[in-house]
């Protein structure tokens, strides 16, 4: 089993800046890419930003120069700096994870996805 603990969510007044943490624990054999998505209230999930493995990243084009993904192999952790927000960024915030376990004795792809954590902007 693979378990992911988000952390870092909450109220912050536009302008303001929050981090978000994921934390990947468990039977995991190695992790692919990790990334953030965040869904609004009556919207699809969407892409925020990725980072493989070698640290490539991906942004969606809303939250360039603003968000900054980066990961700690070492803590299996994935991070989400979020600085300018702006209310448009209120949704709740999923991190997503591509792993390899080990299924019996074989080695298979699986994607988890953590709890979601809220993040607020708003004065």
């Amino acid at each position: 089993q693979v378990q992911l603990v988000e952390s870092g969510g909450g109220l912050v007044q536009p302008g303001g800046s929050l981090r978000l943490s994921c934390a990947a624990s468990g039977s995991i054999f190695s992790i692919n890419a990790m990334g953030w998505y965040r869904q609004a209230p009556g919207k699809q999930r969407e892409l925020v930003a990725t980072i493989t493995s070698g640290g490539r990243t991906n942004y969606a084009d809303s939250v360039k120069g603003r968000f900054t993904i980066s990961r700690d192999n070492a803590k299996n952790t994935v991070y989400l700096q979020m600085s300018s927000l702006k209310p448009e960024d209120t949704a709740v915030y999923y991190c997503k994870v591509e792993t390899i376990v080990v299924v019996t004795t074989t080695l298979t792809p699986y994607d988890y996805w953590g709890q979601g954590t809220q993040v607020t902007v708003s004065s």
